[in-house]
């Protein structure tokens, strides 16, 4: 019987470390046969990012690729990696919500849930594990790994001994950056097996360049189950690739029994899939040892770049390194992973775009500094409280312990979309997100974001066409939404829009179509950030161009998710006026000035740049 048994990563935290968590069901569904015959101990496919991802960007059901993954992978575990009372959101979720995950998790597939708290307060995941018990599923606890100054072995040994108390069947030391050295990972895997009776697991990104050796330590000193990734999707700031760590087994007390030629046509399958998706390739995938000073964990790094360029702004990336580690030591070391990672990524982002730190404060970063995310491992820096919060109170207790049930509530705000509980559970993790997918999926109009073909040249853009609009016709303005459209070069081409908020389908025969990148035919949309040249106002003349200090501009692109003032209000400097959701945090925008608004030029949805304003204030 092998001694050593692999998890890979190529379905889920492989892609979402690599390319943005890009990869679409379509494309793993071919190879599942071939995974499935490996013998793998589990392969990690469900959770993490990959449940955002879907809705976000490729207009996929999460529920429906993990049922298809089931159907495909009758031999094999599905993994998943769930963020205890975060779930797989931004947010605390109540008790019931929690339950009522698992459970449906569980039945469409789930086997193995890795559980783990961003702030490794253990009070945010006995829910969890309890309901996985409920289950009849393995429960695994996952210690966040990190560095800093509150951070050692005995603090790792009683977060192990505590998941053994708690019930959990199996426990993975979760090292999300690669932070880990050869002779760390040796002293803390033995420290922890000699505390616990569990079957140990290691999770190690390859960032620094050190899995590898990790690894071989890890099993010298009693772990028993390694998360690797199929080459083609490892090593950078993904993981060690499997093939290597199975050939480096091989013919050793730890030998996996794992098959090498078996293991390199998966290899083969992947790397074609890969090139599919070279426009989400980050800039970011080989050996970084800065990683050891900014902890960025593999998963985020992708993520970041890929949000930065989208912003215009990826030559900005040095200076978010070098300040993520500075937000983090304001914020009391907490580990940097979901959603700790975001939390302290875009205030980072913000930090560096404002040119003056905690300027614009993300309200996620407000929530972490009243306790709303647990225990903060070490002290906070108060000045950065201050700015944050004032003199709000911070709660002490477990924060579900403050929430109260809310999955009928939940049922009633989306009935009239949801065809499932699991529609449900989706808007319960991203509601006006998921309003418009189901929305859109009941419409038949949901397309996945384009798939660029290989050589466009991009070198010469971004080029942006607008996708909502006025439209003025015989003195009537109408309000238009384009929501997707058919094939550039189809005879019939379809466009589904909405017209005031009605939802229609347009068919437009195409005479002549426009080549905008070298290249390339048809043209890209990029909603609205499109930018006016001329008439000092936004694109399709809606918004104006910034000229004074009462217009109320955001720092980034984003997507307008509450207005909190109206015509006629007055508000003071600082005060909050709209909430924008950008790089998946939401932030409130507070008031330049103090005054009467006059004007608001955005609705809830809308897209934004920082080239617009979007409220007006008169001082006093």
């Amino acid at each position: 019987m092998a001694k050593v048994f692999i998890s890979d990563l190529v379905l889920r935290d492989g892609h979402q470390s690599l390319i943005a968590t890009r990869m679409r069901t379509e494309d793993m569904l071919p190879i599942c046969a071939k995974l499935d015959s490996i013998g793998f101990w589990s392969l990690e496919a469900w959770g993490g990012a990959t449940f955002d991802a879907c809705v976000r960007f490729l207009r996929e059901d999460p529920w429906d690729r993990l049922k298809k993954l089931r159907k495909a992978l009758p031999n094999t575990r599905i993994q998943m990696l769930l963020r205890g009372q975060n779930l797989l959101g931004y947010r605390n979720y109540s008790d019931d919500v929690v339950r009522a995950f698992v459970k449906k998790s569980a039945e469409n597939g789930v086997d193995v849930f890795r559980i783990f708290d961003a702030m490794n307060d253990l009070r945010n995941l006995r829910v969890s594990v309890e309901a996985v018990k409920a289950s009849g599923k393995i429960a695994e606890g996952a210690i966040s790994y990190t560095t800093s100054p509150v951070h050692d072995i005995p603090y790792f040994v009683g977060l192990a001994r505590e998941f053994e108390a708690m019930g959990c069947d199996t426990l993975a030391i979760k090292d999300m950056a690669g932070l880990l050295t050869p002779a760390v990972t040796a002293e803390l895997v033995k420290a922890v097996k000699a505390a616990v009776n569990m079957p140990i697991h290691m999770h190690s990104h390859a960032t620094s360049g050190l899995s590898a050796m990790c690894f071989l330590k890890a099993v010298e000193n009693g772990a028993t189950i390694l998360d690797t990734s199929n080459s083609a999707f490892g090593e950078g700031a993904s993981h060690s690739s499997t093939e290597s760590i199975v050939a480096a087994l091989a013919g050793t007390e730890y030998d996996t029994g794992l098959s090498l030629p078996l293991l390199q046509e998966i290899t083969a399958y992947f790397r074609e899939t890969r090139k599919k998706y070279w426009q989400f390739e980050s800039a970011f995938t080989g050996v970084d040892t800065r990683v050891l000073v900014n902890q960025v964990p593999g998963g985020m790094i992708s993520n970041l770049s890929n949000q930065l360029k989208e912003q215009g702004a990826l030559d900005k990336m040095d200076q978010v390194l070098e300040e993520i580690p500075r937000v983090r030591e304001d914020l009391g070391f907490p580990p940097l992973v979901t959603p700790t990672s975001q939390i302290v990524g875009t205030q980072a982002v913000l930090n560096v775009l404002t040119g003056e730190r905690y300027k614009s404060v993300t309200t996620e970063v407000k929530n972490y500094l009243q306790g709303r995310y647990g225990k903060a491992p070490g002290e906070v820096n108060s000045q950065v409280r201050n700015i944050a919060i004032g003199n709000a109170e911070v709660i002490t207790c477990r924060p579900a312990d403050l929430l109260e049930d809310e999955m009928d509530k939940l049922r009633g705000e989306i009935e009239n979309v949801a065809k499932s509980e699991e529609d449900v559970l989706t808007y319960a993790m991203f509601p006006e997100l998921a309003r418009t997918f189901l929305q859109e999926r009941t419409a038949g109009t949901l397309k996945p974001e384009q798939l660029l073909p290989i050589g466009t040249n991009l070198s010469c853009g971004p080029f942006y066409s607008p996708n909502e609009f006025n439209v003025t016709l015989h003195g009537e303005t109408f309000h238009i939404h384009i929501a997707g459209s058919g094939r550039p070069g189809e005879e019939q081409r379809p466009f589904f829009v909405s017209v005031d908020g009605v939802q229609e389908e347009v068919i437009v025969e195409a005479l002549n179509e426009v080549e905008v990148f070298g290249g390339m035919g048809g043209i890209v949309s990029g909603g609205s950030k499109a930018k006016a040249k001329e008439g000092g106002k936004s694109a399709g003349g809606r918004r104006p161009r910034p000229s004074h200090q009462g217009h109320v501009t955001t720092a980034m692109p984003g997507t307008i998710v509450d207005i909190l003032v109206e015509p006629g209000k007055k508000v003071k400097a600082g005060d909050p006026v709209l909430v924008i959701e950008a790089m998946k945090m939401e932030n409130e925008v507070q008031a330049p000035i103090g005054g009467t608004v006059i004007s608001i030029w955005i609705a809830k949805g809308d897209s934004v740049t920082p080239d617009e304003a979007l409220i007006e204030i008169q001082p006093e």
